[in-house]
């Protein structure tokens, strides 16, 4: 586990294993010649230079672009032996740069066992930023490996954040750095979450997991099982679980501050495997659904730190979690399921299985009057073709909420991009023998992403604020590690759902 600290020492002086800097891009570079400029911060390692250091990077063809790292021995002018200059780019030293560069040091210097940022440090966005990013930096999922190969290195064990005289007091630089590590840790919990093997993460685990993480945080948590879900008439769970062996489970986790300024629901789609039921995927496309678990893994992270935090908004996490299996048990397409709220759901498709168990999720969540509902669900193939596989697609009965959460997204560095919910579609979801279909009948592709929200939106009231992040793209990152981005599991959407509570805190 690595630790982070602060410290108003000195950078060029401390002993440490690495010092990291930031560059970015002159401003009025020569025509046709990129030149770095030192950032604020490393004034002090300059001076450890003798003035020599924005020649050294020159002639190491430093540009200050995004994520470029420089390395450059010291050869004893500084109190550490390696100096790590990161590039910010033409933006500067915003929060979520600063959090990719943070990351990105932290990557680069395992086998050391300390790093010292003198990254800019201007205010407690910035601080938080680097320890969030400092820990996102040395996440590796271990869990199923031999720790003892030979050539494995360990990322640091420790991470000192410098803050430099009249930018933030040092004692308010430690609480903001003690925020950040909150929703590293919490971003590493879901990522973990993410990451565990299906065997290793059915419904009951997954659900045991996020009551202990919720528990120790200072939140309360409750658990429904199978026999729970179906006295209650919690038909699209039972029915999405009920061609697996392990049976599905729903979660309550409650976050209740005392006078709290506001009172959200958060619903995350928990699909712990997805084989897409009779209507089996092909074999390449089940490799990766260990993730169709990430949005209930993202709510109970966002519950965890915003208990941990102490967040004066009252918020319930309710994770719909099913494993989607063909046996003889199975739905069947062409069958009915009779939901939580009453509707009676036609299932022409069992591999749309999310929306199934998140509508009964958004059904319960309303009983309890909040004042908004977001659900977040790895929900549509749809989302990846639209948007890419970095960017969420974002939905909403309304609009000033869905630019809210917009906003909270924004401020939180994840990239989302709001999408319609057009009238005109909800006709395809009708179904000639229940209220509804789960997916237009005629089974065509085109909007899909748009009909999956459509038919959420339809068990949701119109004078309740509800959002909807479809995550299937930027839940999961199949290549290496870039910026603050994990390779595997990303925790995306915990930030954005972080900032959404605290814009009504505020």
């Amino acid at each position: 586990m690595t630790s982070v600290t602060v410290s108003s020492g000195n950078p060029a002086s401390a002993k440490a294993d690495v010092v990291v800097i930031a560059t970015q891009p002159a401003p009025n570079s020569p025509s046709g010649k990129k030149v770095a400029v030192l950032a604020a911060g490393s004034a002090a390692v300059a001076q450890g230079f003798d003035g020599r250091l924005t020649a050294v990077l020159a002639d190491l063809g430093a540009t200050g672009r995004a994520g470029e790292v420089i390395r450059i021995p010291t050869g004893g002018s500084l109190g550490a032996p390696l100096l790590v200059a990161v590039g910010l780019g033409p933006d500067g030293p915003t929060p979520a740069r600063l959090r990719a560069a943070a990351a990105i040091a932290t990557r680069g210097a395992k086998g050391s066992k300390k790093v010292l940022f003198a990254l800019p440090a201007p205010d407690v966005a910035s601080i938080s930023a680097q320890a969030e990013g400092a820990l996102s930096g040395t996440y590796d999922f271990t869990a199923f490996r031999h720790t003892t190969l030979e050539g494995r290195q360990t990322p640091p064990s420790a991470v000192q954040i410098t803050v430099s005289p009249g930018d933030v007091p040092t004692a308010t630089a430690r609480a903001a750095a003690k925020r950040g590590v909150t929703i590293g840790n919490a971003l590493a919990f879901a990522r973990d979450l993410v990451n565990t093997p299906p065997r290793d993460l059915p419904p009951a685990a997954l659900a045991d997991a996020a009551r202990t993480a919720a528990v120790a945080a200072g939140a309360t948590a409750e658990i429904l099982d199978e026999k729970a879900l179906a006295r209650r008439g919690f038909g699209g769970l039972i029915g999405v679980g009920q061609g697996s062996t392990r049976p599905p489970r729903l979660v309550a986790l409650r976050w209740t501050p005392p006078r709290p300024k506001a009172r959200i629901a958060l619903i995350g789609k928990g699909i712990t495997f997805d084989s897409g039921g009779l209507s089996l995927k092909p074999p390449a496309s089940m490799e990766t659904m260990k993730t169709d678990m990430a949005g209930a893994a993202a709510v109970a992270a966002t519950i965890v730190a915003a208990a941990a935090l102490k967040i004066p908004v009252a918020v319930t996490g309710w994770l719909c979690c099913a494993e989607n299996m063909p046996s003889g048990t199975a739905i069947r397409p062409s069958d009915v399921l009779t939901m939580y709220s009453g509707t009676r759901v036609e299932v022409l498709n069992t591999d749309a299985e999310g929306r199934l168990v998140l509508a009964d999720g958004l059904a319960r969540a309303a009983e309890d009057k909040p004042d908004a509902l977001v659900d977040i669900a790895t929900l549509t193939g749809a989302a990846i073709v639209a948007l890419g596989p970095a960017i969420a697609g974002l939905m909403a009965n309304d609009d000033a909420f869905r630019d809210r959460v917009g906003a909270a997204a924004a401020t939180a560095g994840e990239d989302v991009w709001p999408m319609p919910l057009p009238a005109e579609l909800r006709d395809r979801l009708d179904s000639a023998v229940a209220d509804i279909a789960n997916v237009p009948p005629s089974g065509g592709r085109d909007g899909g992403m748009l009909t999956a929200g459509l038919f959420l939106k339809s068990f949701v009231k119109d004078d309740l604020p509800w959002a909807h992040l479809d995550i299937a793209g930027p839940s999961w990152n199949g290549g290496e590690a870039r910026g603050d981005t994990a390779k595997g599991g990303t925790a995306f959407g915990v930030r954005t759902l972080l900032a959404l509570l605290e814009s009504y805190a505020s």
